[in-house]
């Protein structure tokens, strides 16, 4: 086993910085899901209102994060926009901003496609007992539709998680650049670390990411 490599995970503080590098995923990650997620919902509800001009706009934002690559919208929000607009921004708040957009930009339209799949007949029984707008929606559309949505929110979420392995591309010590650097520092001494190494982010992703696909599951054959 000493020359296997795996001792590379627990020499000096290698391990320590694994899990260093992980609060730091799991940090970016959280943050964009709780933020990303608020703003997604109300942009959802936003998108059901007969608003022309409301409605091509919020779907021109969906279209930008859906279509343009991940790691792009990273490179643009890095190296790009804060050098025209002469900001510094540290690249974890980059990071954490491009995700939010992106989360909350799939977001609204799972919560847009949940609300506008509720029956008909359950919205016209609420305008017909007098119920307002905002009363529609907070007793009959989103309590309805929340069964619908959340499959699919949970989905987004293991994707946001990751993704967030492209943080290497702008310089974000999370936990695949903390693992190429100790590949990186030991390749001499354990020329088979990469193995063990990715294996090692791979298994921690894999514990985070799992729970999420079960309760998926879950809630789809529970729908």
């Amino acid at each position: 086993m000493a020359h296997s490599g795996i001792n590379i995970i627990f020499e000096g503080a290698n391990f320590a910085r694994l899990m260093g590098g992980l609060w730091v995923t799991i940090r970016v990650a959280l943050i964009s899901i709780a933020i990303g997620g608020v703003l997604g919902i109300l942009l959802g509800v936003l998108r059901t209102f007969h608003n022309r001009l409301l409605r091509f706009v919020l779907r021109l934002y969906l279209e930008f994060f859906r279509i343009i690559p991940t790691v792009a919208l990273l490179f643009l929000f890095y190296y790009i926009l804060p050098k025209d607009m002469h900001l510094n921004l540290p690249a974890e708040e980059v990071a954490v901003i491009v995700f939010t957009l992106w989360m909350a930009a799939e977001a609204s339209d799972i919560v847009r496609g949940a609300l506008e799949s509720v029956p008909q007949h359950q919205i016209e029984s609420g305008l017909a007992i007098g119920l307002s707008r905002n009363q529609l929606y907070r007793f009959v559309l989103v309590p309805q539709s929340i069964k619908l949505m959340m499959p699919a929110l949970i989905n987004l979420v293991t994707r946001i998680i990751k993704t967030t392995s492209l943080l290497l591309m702008i310089s974000v010590l999370d936990v695949i650049n903390v693992g190429q650097q100790i590949i990186e520092a030991n390749q001499q001494q354990y020329p088979q670390g990469a193995f063990w190494i990715y294996g090692a982010i791979f298994f921690l992703y894999f514990i985070i990411c799992y729970p999420f696909s079960l309760l998926a599951k879950r809630l789809q054959r529970n729908k």
